[in-house]
């Protein structure tokens, strides 16, 4: 069982920079791919950006490329999303969610955060 807690959303011009961060609980957290995922209103959640077990191995949607950056501390428990030159729609809820080696698709997900980005 893993638990996911993000923080680090808010508001923030067009042009600025978030850093979104997902607290993991539990002794394992190493042994799980981690993924970012978004929701705006009205519309499907999205894939945003992935990352294997050990960080050597990163996953963007084209949306976000070459904006975004994900990483992980695995001393820390923590995966985390560096989001710059942001744009008003990149405005959704973002969630991490955790991948268990050999199983079809995200297992864990947090609450969510916040981002909104004005024009």
């Amino acid at each position: 069982q893993v638990q996911l807690v993000e923080s680090g959303g808010g508001l923030v011009q067009a042009g600025g920079s978030l850093r979104l961060s997902c607290a993991a609980s539990g002794r394992t957290f190493s042994s799980y791919a981690m993924g970012w995922f978004r929701q705006a209103p009205g519309k499907e959640r999205e894939f945003v950006a992935g990352i294997n077990w050990s960080g050597g191995g990163t996953y963007y949607a084209d949306s976000v490329k070459g904006r975004f950056t994900i990483s992980r501390d695995n001393a820390k428990n923590t995966v985390y999303l560096q989001m710059n030159s942001l744009k008003p729609e990149d405005t959704a809820v973002y969630y991490c969610a955790a991948h268990a080696h050999g199983s079809n698709g995200y297992d864990y997900w947090g609450q969510g955060t916040q981002v909104t980005v004005s024009s």
